[in-house]
């Protein structure tokens, strides 16, 4: 049912198709590495309300030797950075991962450029409040047009309301809590990346 529905959203993105590649064909090892999220689509509750103080956060992924992925997140809380881990496992069908025990109902890649970017969508499930999201990834501290033209073209397209949308305030601390080492240890482009060139989208 949450993939009908997510296949009739996105059936409703306005732009041509035609010539995106199929994100299921992708290796997930181009996902690898870390990033900044710079930039969030969210209908959970308070976001709206909270979206002007929420910060940049950091992510660094991995690959499990079951080719499951590991997601490191940073991020401000009420007593300073939190961090988290989250280990995804692949479905049977696409370029989507999961953990329904640990509130993860959907994780998959709308679109990138296979080097600088990633839109990453998620469907979540705490409690009582089911949501989803869709955030902008980025390898450096700073979008380019492009990645921000994407991003706000599947937020828009998969309804969230402007309310709802925002770009994240340019506080590091958090992020740099899991990124500088990384960083520092030129490791900024992912581990086993095979950058392709170009641009994908579903």
């Amino acid at each position: 049912m949450r993939g009908l529905l997510l296949t009739a959203l996105l059936a409703l993105v306005p732009e041509p198709r035609a010539q995106a590649v199929w994100l299921g064909r992708l290796d997930p090892k181009q996902l690898l590495g870390h990033w900044y999220v710079l930039a969030v689509a969210s209908r959970e509750r308070g976001f709206a309300v909270e979206k002007d103080v929420k910060n940049v956060e950091g992510v660094v992924v991995t690959l499990t030797p079951e080719n499951n992925l590991k997601v490191l997140t940073s991020r401000h809380g009420l007593e300073g950075c939190n961090q988290n881990i989250v280990q995804l496992l692949r479905q049977n069908s696409g370029w989507v991962f999961e953990n329904p025990s640990l509130g993860v109902l959907e994780y998959r890649v709308l679109g990138t450029d296979f080097k600088d970017y990633a839109i990453i969508f998620t469907q979540l499930e705490f409690g009582d409040e089911a949501f989803n999201t869709v955030e902008l990834y980025s390898r450096t501290e700073m979008a380019s047009q492009e990645a921000l033209r994407l991003f706000t073209k599947w937020s828009k397209g998969l309804g969230f309301l402007s309310q709802q949308q925002a770009q994240l305030q340019k506080d590091l601390t958090c992020a740099r809590k899991i990124l500088q080492p990384r960083l520092a240890g030129g490791s900024c482009s992912g581990e086993g990346q095979t950058p392709s060139g170009g641009q994908a989208e579903i």
